[in-house]
């Protein structure tokens, strides 16, 4: 079973343009507005589930929110955490040739009371997992320690635990210094800024597979490195692999990152090589470009054999960068787990 945790979940509204945006006009849509109970680890849920694989989604919403309710109509397994205010909605609009323009609320923000529930929610939600996925972003006025917490949570809920962790910014580096993190999922604008370079200086695969495996030798045991059209870098202690999309016509850009890292992790529980890993990971993001509105692909949507993967060279890590963690392959030796 994969546990996710989704702090600031949202009801994804989705509306589909049938003509470019146009600043201060009256446009018409192309099909009835649709609403989802969505948020990172709920997207990465549901994308486990279409694929058999078990999945759990720890969420923060009131049991009578209309996001509990399409939750349970959507039948995800869900453990709903009383937050004692609305779960927010995020507006997505999108145009025909793919452009998505998001348009998200802060989210309501969490007294010391739900994250005390949060934390035991998440410690008896995990015994029996194989991975632990920490998705999204934090609710307003939220301390960004609040995702270390929660990993210790967890993992004193189920010891051997990986934990995979995909948000941004102040959350992320915390996450990353506190140590014994499996996985992460940055873009290359979330990994510039973890490792303090200059925006944009992620500008070729050659330059990304650096920057992936510089983070591995910070001590993540492996960086899946999505960059949108052009495809994504899997990087561990045994080296990395560039894999790009085969052809797409993109809808919306809204979830594929989270079908990326499904798509992961659905490669993981069969046992495949990083290689396969990777490969799996592409076609599900592009399978979730391809939808409109948030997407959720099937194993019918995702084919692997049509993404190219290769190996691709990086730098060796800096002076003074320790060595990494095993891969997130399940063969491989285990990583050492810190308390976070």
């Amino acid at each position: 079973m994969i546990v996710t945790l989704t702090l600031n979940p949202s009801i994804d509204r989705t509306v589909e343009l049938g003509t470019p945006l146009e600043r201060g006009a009256v446009q018409r849509t192309a099909a009835p507005a649709v609403d989802v109970a969505a948020g990172k680890g709920v997207n990465v849920a549901r994308v486990l589930a279409a694929a058999g694989v078990e999945a759990r989604a720890v969420v923060m919403a009131d049991p009578d929110d209309p996001f509990t309710a399409l939750l349970a109509h959507d039948r995800v397994d869900a453990v709903a955490v009383p937050v004692g205010a609305p779960v927010r909605t995020n507006l997505a609009l999108t145009e025909p040739d793919g452009t998505t323009t998001k348009v998200n609320e802060p989210g309501a923000e969490l007294d010391d009371a739900a994250v005390a529930r949060m934390l035991e929610a998440v410690h008896h939600a995990v015994p029996g997992a194989s991975w632990f996925v920490v998705a999204g972003s934090l609710p307003a006025g939220a301390r960004p320690t609040i995702v270390v917490d929660a990993i210790r949570a967890a993992r004193t809920g189920e010891p051997h635990l990986r934990v995979a962790v995909d948000t941004s910014g102040a959350p992320l580096a915390a996450a990353v210094a506190a140590g014994g993190v499996d996985l992460v999922k940055p873009n290359d604008e979330e990994l510039e800024e973890l490792l303090g370079l200059a925006h944009g200086a992620i500008d070729s695969p050659e330059r990304a597979a650096d920057a992936a495996a510089a983070l591995v030798g910070r001590g993540v045991g492996a960086v899946l490195l999505t960059l949108g059209g052009d495809g994504a870098i899997l990087a561990d202690a045994q080296g990395a692999h560039r894999a790009s999309p085969p052809p797409t016509v993109v809808r919306s850009t809204v979830g594929a990152g989270d079908a990326s890292l499904a798509g992961l992790l659905i490669a993981d529980a069969r046992g495949d090589d990083a290689a396969g890993l990777l490969a799996q990971a592409v076609a599900h993001g592009s399978a979730a470009a391809a939808m409109p509105g948030t997407g959720f692909p099937t194993p019918a949507d995702a084919d692997a054999s049509r993404v190219a993967v290769s190996p691709i060279p990086t730098a060796a890590p800096a002076a003074g960068q320790s060595a990494a963690p095993a891969a997130v392959h399940p063969a491989a030796p285990a990583a050492v787990h810190q308390e976070r």
